[in-house]
């Protein structure tokens, strides 16, 4: 009964090792998807931003661009880096499993070498008989006809149990080396991004010095740009804040037909001394429960752009070349292929389309009480007051002669608020 309960430990001891390796497992299949995912920004980088040199691009632009990868890089190193911890807890769980049932395996080979001693020593039919014979009465020789026949299936099965034993040894003997090569492979991509990365630094130093030489001017240009980029933003919140009003008029006027319609009253014009709120809306049946599914759907909404890569994030963020200089992110920018679609990321209707500097478009869409803009748009698909769907297509994206990008402006605001996009739309 002993070595049936040793047996049992055995299987125990091995299941919960088990559980142990496949919960690191699953972290580490998360960090391998990241890296995965980390290689492939850094060759859309590369085909967005260095596949072709144009002539006359700004240094400027080219700063960003081995920015962007360099970032990317460092990033790729530092997953590298946890990939590698995770394996190194891997591999000494899976030592520990092999180095446990190594042991368990000596002990069972132990029993069963002296189980077979004690059976070739008894192994004689007559001592076997003897044995029977010599009972004090009937039950006691049957108890022991059972006990001689209980013994021998248990050897039987002890010697199963060892077999058993060999294979789970060899299969995470198999498992140990694999993460062990895996590990190797690691440390030379590791190696090799840090080789890259040193490359792209010295590039980097070299443009940056060229830039040094004309500072202030650059400085100057930078700042243009902000103030532009304010400019538009203070256009976005006066048309946003339009909307609100219209819709918040055009929302008074039906609750006063429904409630003069239950009443059976002339329906009373809205006093004109009353202060309207321009900041929210004010959501009727349809709107609230378009906004509720929007809201439901928070880290899922498709992408924007089919393929693409976010190159400017939300929110103020210091200049990367430039100290002392803020760049104020109320959107995100997103990088992506020439001649790209902008895509609508959810059910809702047109209410703007506004003309920009250039004759470059922005397509405005309310979801309810959420509001998402498509800057920077060539040409536009759809019209005011359009219904959209998900991932509908509603205009190409605006390539610039001298940088040779598309990039598309996206942004996203609840009422008036401005909300991250990164926290909305789905992780690739």
């Amino acid at each position: 009964m002993k070595r049936i309960v040793k047996y049992f430990i055995v299987l125990s001891s091995f299941f919960l090792f088990a559980n142990v390796g496949y919960a690191q497992s699953t972290k580490r299949k998360e960090l391998e998807k990241k890296r995965e995912q980390l290689q492939e920004e850094i060759k859309t980088i590369q085909n967005l931003f260095f596949k072709t040199q144009k002539e006359g691009k700004s240094l400027l632009v080219k700063v960003n661009d081995h920015q962007q990868k360099i970032q990317r890089r460092n990033y790729l190193i530092q997953t590298i880096e946890e990939e590698i911890e995770e394996l190194s807890l891997e591999i000494d769980s899976y030592q520990v499993v092999v180095d446990t049932l190594e042991n368990k395996l000596l002990k069972l080979k132990k029993e069963y070498a002296d189980m077979v001693y004690q059976s070739y020593k008894s192994k004689s039919q007559n001592s076997r008989l003897m044995f029977i014979l010599s009972s004090e009465d009937f039950y006691q020789a049957y108890k022991r006809l059972q006990y001689m026949k209980q013994y021998s299936q248990f050897r039987k099965k002890q010697g199963e149990v060892i077999v058993i034993q060999k294979l789970e040894i060899q299969k995470f003997t198999d498992s140990l080396l694999n993460r062990k090569k895996l590990k190797e492979s690691l440390i030379e991509e590791q190696v090799g991004e840090q080789s890259l990365i040193a490359q792209e630094k010295e590039n980097l130093e070299k443009i940056i010095k060229q830039i040094k030489k004309k500072e202030s001017k650059y400085k100057r240009d930078i700042k243009k740009k902000i103030a532009a980029e304010a400019k538009i933003d203070k256009q976005i919140d006066k048309l946003i804040k339009d909307e609100i009003a219209r819709a918040n008029k055009k929302a008074k006027e039906e609750a006063a037909k429904k409630l003069a319609a239950a009443s059976k009253k002339p329906v009373k014009k809205p006093k004109t001394t009353e202060k309207p709120n321009n900041n929210k809306f004010i959501l009727t049946k349809e709107s609230k429960f378009l906004a509720v599914k929007f809201e439901s759907n928070k880290g899922k909404l498709p992408w924007p752009v089919e393929r693409g890569l976010v190159v400017r994030k939300f929110g103020p963020q210091p200049h990367p070349t430039f100290k002392g200089i803020t760049i104020v992110g109320t959107g995100i920018h997103i990088a992506t292929e020439k001649g790209a679609k902008a895509r609508c990321v959810f059910d809702g209707e047109v209410f703007a389309i506004q003309v920009l500097k250039e004759g470059k478009k922005a397509v405005y869409i309310r979801h309810g009480n959420y509001i998402t803009i498509y800057n920077n748009l060539e040409n536009v698909s759809v019209a005011k007051g359009d219904i959209v769907e998900t991932k509908q297509e509603i205009g190409t994206i605006f390539t610039d002669k001298v940088t040779d990008k598309t990039i598309l402006s996206f942004v996203l605001s609840k009422d008036t608020k401005r909300l991250d996009p990164i926290k909305w739309i789905h992780k690739i």
